[in-house]
């Protein structure tokens, strides 16, 4: 079995840390001027580098996460959640980011969200709270592209010195809430040349890349990219794949009884580049990723799994 001092390489996730407002189950949105009242309802640290934090903190996982911080009475509970990174955050005069989201019936999600905080995150901000220079290995993931909008403009000359620094870099974009089009495809066009991983769902797969089916679309993509990595493609109860120089590799995931899916992504990310830091093979990656995404979409409240649980749940995806 591996174990958690196999890796002496850093993780380092920046992006969108929010707090998120879950309530559920909604299959129909009142009219205007009414209540509903939800059986289920959590408060908890949010956000795709905020979720994928929380998990490698319980795995263990050498990790900082990266982010801004507002200064009003959320701001201290969400620091609370990341004391062994939160004192590096840079603070801004605003609201912290607020996220609710709205569960449905079919496990399917709405989310209504301010801008706050993390639209202030900058990339002298990320840079500021990194090495100088990477340590062999050394990983540095981009989430919430689209939601930290002045880190989105910098993303360029971001990803350049990343990778003049020595890091391997690493995006997650999310879904753009303009939706897809010629323009933010260009701009990212620009950028993908300098990102060896790329971790997408299905959905954002076709969409960033317009070709007809997943296989072409990750393909296409996975050309556009450094090299040095590959095109990861989550899909949900289908498991995930990695469209890469050598070739395809496509792992299934098992069946489990799926109460929360927020996060699944956040979480499959954590636990496929957790695997890369301890210099695991692309199929081993893949299997760390889904066992730590099934655990966390099982639960409730959310549960992510400590070292132990990763391991054991990997040897049955």
């Amino acid at each position: 079995m591996i174990t958690k001092q196999d890796a002496t390489a850093t993780l380092y996730v920046a992006g969108n840390i929010n707090v998120d407002v879950m309530m559920g189950t909604l299959d129909r949105w009142p009219q205007r001027g009414t209540e509903v009242v939800l059986p289920h309802s959590e408060l908890r640290p949010g956000g795709s580098a905020g979720n994928c934090a929380l998990a490698l903190e319980a795995m263990q996982v050498r990790h900082r996460a990266i982010a801004s911080q507002g200064d009003d009475g959320l701001s201290a509970w969400l620091a609370g959640h990341f004391p062994h990174s939160a004192a590096h955050w840079t603070r801004y005069p605003c609201e912290t980011s607020l996220t609710v989201g709205v569960t449905h019936s079919d496990h399917e999600r709405s989310f209504l969200s301010n801008l706050g905080h993390i639209v202030r995150l900058s990339a002298q901000d990320v840079l500021a709270q990194l090495p100088a220079r990477a340590e062999t290995g050394d990983i540095v993931l981009l989430c919430g592209t689209f939601l930290c909008l002045q880190l989105y403009d910098d993303y360029l000359p971001l990803l350049r010195e990343l990778q003049q620094r020595g890091f391997i870099t690493a995006v997650d974009t999310g879904w753009p809430p303009q939706d897809w089009n010629d323009a933010v495809r260009a701009q990212i066009a620009c950028w993908l040349p300098h990102c060896d991983w790329l971790l997408l769902n299905e959905a954002e797969t076709l969409g960033l890349s317009t070709d007809a089916t997943l296989p072409e679309a990750a393909r296409r993509l996975a050309q556009q990219l450094s090299g040095r990595g590959g095109c990861v493609v989550k899909r949900g109860a289908r498991g995930a794949g990695c469209w890469h120089a050598s070739g395809t590799l496509e792992r299934p995931a098992r069946a489990v009884t799926v109460v929360d899916t927020i996060g699944a992504g956040d979480s499959f990310n954590a636990g496929f580049l957790t695997a890369l830091l301890h210099q695991q093979d692309i199929a081993t990656a893949l299997q760390w990723g889904i066992a730590v995404a099934s655990l966390v979409i099982s639960t409730q409240p959310r549960r992510y799994p400590d070292w132990h649980q990763l391991q054991l749940t990997a040897q049955e995806c």
